[in-house]
């Protein structure tokens, strides 16, 4: 069954379900929410059933209407910057609600902290939540891209222009040598693996293309409620050792009891290339040829720009459909997605399936039995330009477009009046339109995130919940270069490349939560639990050089052939057929967290996890996690009378966090049969059972602050992070095998220290206007220290310049710190005159910049 129809399938169950409990509601009730000072609609205000989860949103114009019960009493209204009120309901069938302005009541915001939730003015680590109503407008193909440019600390930036690239999201910078760098993720309390079940690929025998992918992809943007990031040790050490790069909580949209509610929503645009290179025109081309006496014979004659010849505005849709209800026992919420984008490069783009299955359901008379059900299924596919961070010889395909001779035609005219493409071009250099036509990479990844969730209130203040998830992706991936390309030994064969990759995660986590106003100053709120997860990675990857079948006589890459097809017209001695499959990789946790509050003036929080990674040897299996935190609202002190000064917060927290991010079995030594057919078996990882978790210690100050009637709110942090015993692959000692990498812990500290500040107002509030404004700011020294010597960890690759040094770790500066050669002038002394580039002691010396 296909993925479209896959979902329709899904969709029309639901459907009917939704027909279905609608009808066992037993009252309605409507009214309308208005502010006391104006009288305008409150719009977006939440209205629940006092003690249950029913609950509906105010309209844009204030109003509402929700399904309850017929022995209900009280409604419960709220909204940011309001007085909570409770209202009686009891024999009425409508209500009007005029709300009053509550200084400082932005601070019950709930905010999702991990294994719980926590109102924010009782935080005491450094925690930024962005609501859907903040999100970035537009149309995004990855969850992280509703966040940029909105928390202080948070940095996220493109990687590629491949539609469903990958983005770099760093909190708080760099603070390792190797590993993504990128936070965990956690979607409605399911940690993701980090990684993408869409194959790689490696040189194919031209411009090797292999951009990264979202692992968010599978996550439709529209399905989001809202997003909570952990930022300091703190907050994140309930998480451990996946925490060394914070934390994103991701909270997807469920349903509310009431009538059925769809929503729809379309979109269209474009993109295109924000700012062009600049390079010379035929007619600039051809005054430099004489310029600097160069022979004539470069100038073809042409006028061409090979940069807009493989480019174009891309079309971007994005359509979503969502249906939600229920009744108090039974809420569901229904959604699909389709979004399809073109790349600004041509043939580039993603087409993205997703859906949504969220259902909650409540049992007993008591209501203390409940269970959770989620279901994301989707799938993606994507077609990949030959576009290369790292191509080969001959650059990618951006590269030679940048180097096209202007005056060269990239399509010629034959005698028969046929155009054809110029790609037998002396030299190095390709055409890029050539490149484009000959290669073709294809790519189709199915995923399913299934979550199911009991639980059960055994007191009023105490919760046993149950959370078992899968999370399943299967990615292939085809990959064709045509006979035609010039390119060593391609010309007249062809290639072909087929891959798999499928990664599962299974978890299973177990919490006890209490909840209790112990005495009438003091409240607890605690979680206790165990958690175990197993991460599955295997694949395989087939290749074919050239054809011999009489059957294809203009070579297998000129037809259109299934990619399975293409295999069987290669030669057949020049077939190769790899597969691998991760060593076991679990992880078992133990944790609790209690947070003590005393009249919410003093607010004290700890925090204490233990991981075990199979990764490690037995020696140091168990890494230990601690955090303490701390917070005084100074605004609730008797002596404390600014009145312009609404709410005031100081708080402080130290924790320590790990770092398990390296390839499973590596603290073992790892054999593998050799390819080509010969069997032999070599090693591929010499093994070190002393290998020990990479730790990171961070302390954090800040200070919360609302002002002018919680109009202005004020936030300042700064951190200090220390990483030690760091992680990195390097050359095998004695006893081990030359020439095969060593994970090790080197000596040596990364420390990020920093000051971040963000501040958001709410300029206008009125009945048809409102605008907020909101700005934060971020400054980090990023500093390495104690190495016993430089580490050279990158370097340049493409035409002429590989293996060219220019990333460094040097204590006292950057982590991967650039350098380069120091240009002094040029040289005219050359043969014919021809000049060369003089570089300070020859180029020998590499300088930082």
């Amino acid at each position: 069954m296909s993925a479209q129809k896959l979902l329709a399938a899904l969709f029309s169950v639901v459907f009917v379900f939704a027909l279905h409990v609608s009808h066992a509601q037993d009252k309605t009730i409507s009214g309308k929410v208005t502010d006391s000072k104006d009288g305008s609609p409150v719009s977006g205000a939440s209205v629940q059933l006092k003690g249950t989860k029913t609950g509906t949103s105010t309209r844009a114009d204030g109003t509402f209407s929700l399904s309850v019960p017929a022995s209900a009493t009280t409604l419960v209204i709220s909204s940011i910057g309001f007085d909570n009120q409770e209202i009686s309901i009891a024999g009425q069938s409508s209500v009007e609600v005029s709300f009053v302005a509550n200084a400082g009541s932005n601070l019950n915001e709930v905010v999702v902290t991990g294994y719980g939730s926590s109102r924010k003015k009782d935080l005491t680590g450094s925690v930024g939540s962005i609501k859907e109503k903040d999100f970035n407008k537009g149309v995004f193909t990855s969850a992280d891209q509703l966040m940029q440019g909105k928390i202080a600390g948070v940095q996220v930036t493109s990687n590629s222009g491949q539609p469903g690239g990958i983005n770099t999201v760093k909190i708080r910078g760099a603070s390792a040598i190797t590993g993504s760098g990128q936070p965990l993720y956690v979607i409605d309390g399911v940690p993701l693996d980090g990684r993408s079940p869409r194959p790689g690929i490696g040189d194919i025998g031209i411009g090797g293309s292999n951009p990264g992918t979202s692992s968010l992809n599978f996550i439709n943007p529209s399905d989001i409620a809202s997003i909570d990031i952990l930022k300091d040790a703190s907050a994140t050490a309930i998480y451990g050792s996946r925490a060394a790069y914070g934390v994103v909580l991701i909270t997807t949209k469920k349903g509310r009891s009431g009538e059925p509610r769809i929503e729809v929503s379309a979109s269209v645009g474009t993109s295109k290339i924000a700012k062009k290179l600049e390079v010379l025109t035929a007619d600039e081309f051809k005054q430099a040829l004489t310029y600097y006496g160069v022979s004539n014979t470069n100038n073809k004659g042409a006028n061409v720009d090979a940069l807009d010849a493989i480019t174009r505005s891309g079309m971007i849709q994005n359509y979503n459909v969502s249906v939600s209800g229920g009744v108090d026992n039974a809420r569901y919420r229904f959604s699909l997605g389709v979004l399809d984008q073109e790349g600004i490069v041509k043939k580039s783009g993603i087409k993205k399936y997703t859906a949504n299955v969220n259902l909650n359901f409540k049992f007993l008379n008591s209501k203390k039995l409940g269970l959770d059900v989620n279901l994301v299924p989707s799938q993606y596919q994507e077609e990949i330009a030959p576009i290369s961070n790292d191509a080969g010889s001959r650059g990618s395909l951006i590269g030679i477009a940048l180097q096209w001779n202007p005056t060269e035609n990239l399509i010629i005219r034959k005698p028969n009046g046929q155009d054809s493409l110029n790609v037998l071009v002396g030299g190095d250099l390709l055409n890029p339109v050539a490149v484009q036509e000959a290669i073709t990479d294809r790519t189709r990844v199915t995923t399913i995130l299934a979550s199911i969730s009991p639980y059960f209130k055994i007191t009023k203040d105490l919760e046993y919940r149950f959370l078992y998830s899968i999370n399943y992706g299967i990615g292939k991936r085809g990959t064709t270069v045509k006979t035609f390309i010039n390119f060593n030994d391609t010309y007249g064969k062809g290639r072909v490349r087929l891959a798999q990759s499928e990664l599962i995660t299974t978890s299973l986590t177990h919490t006890l939560s209490y909840n209790k106003q112990i005495t009438s100053g003091l409240g607890l709120n605690a979680v206790v639990g165990y958690e175990y997860l197993k991460y599955v990675n295997k694949g395989y990857d087939l290749n074919g050089f050239g054809q011999t079948s009489p059957l294809v006589p203009g070579g297998f890459g000129n037809y259109g052939l299934d990619y399975e097809d293409y295999i069987q017209y290669t030669d057949p001695t020049n077939r190769t057929f790899g597969s691998y499959s991760d060593p076991t990789n679990e992880l078992q946790s133990y944790f609790v967290r209690a947070v003590f509050n005393f009249k919410e003036k003093y607010i004290l929080t700890g925090t204490f996890r233990a991981d075990g990674s199979s990764k490690f040897g037995e020696d140091n299996r168990y890494g230990y996690f601690p955090s303490v935190g701390a917070a005084w609202n100074i605004s609730k002190e008797d002596f404390f009378k600014v009145n312009f000064i609404n709410s005031l917060k100081l708080r402080a927290g130290w924790g320590k966090t790990g770092n398990s991010e390296f390839p499973a079995g590596s603290a073992q030594s790892r054999y593998s049969f050799s390819g080509g057919g010969s069997g032999a078996l070599g090693p591929v990882n010499n093994g070190n059972t002393t290998l020990k978790w990479q730790a990171d210690r961070q302390f954090n100050v800040g200070i919360d602050a609302s002002i002018m009637n919680s109009r202005v709110n004020i936030t300042l942090d700064y951190f200090n992070k220390r990483t030690t015993d760091l992680l990195f692959p390097t050359e095998a000692a004695v006893p081990g095998v030359p020439g095969v990498p060593q994970w090790r812990n080197l000596a040596g500290n990364i420390d990020n220290k920093g000051l971040e500040a963000a501040v958001n107002a709410a300029i206008i509030s009125k009945k048809d206007l409102s605008w907020d404004f909101g700005v934060n700011a971020t400054f980090i020294t990023n500093e390495v220290s104690g190495l016993p010597s430089p580490i050279n960890t990158g370097g340049l690759h493409g035409q002429g310049i590989s293996g060219t040094t220019v990333e460094v770790i040097k204590n006292g500066l950057p982590i991967n710190a650039f350098f380069t050669k120091r240009f002094l002038s040029w040289d005219k002394s050359g043969v014919g005159g021809t000049a060369f580039a003089v570089y300070e002691d020859d180029g020998y010396t590499l300088f930082y910049v």
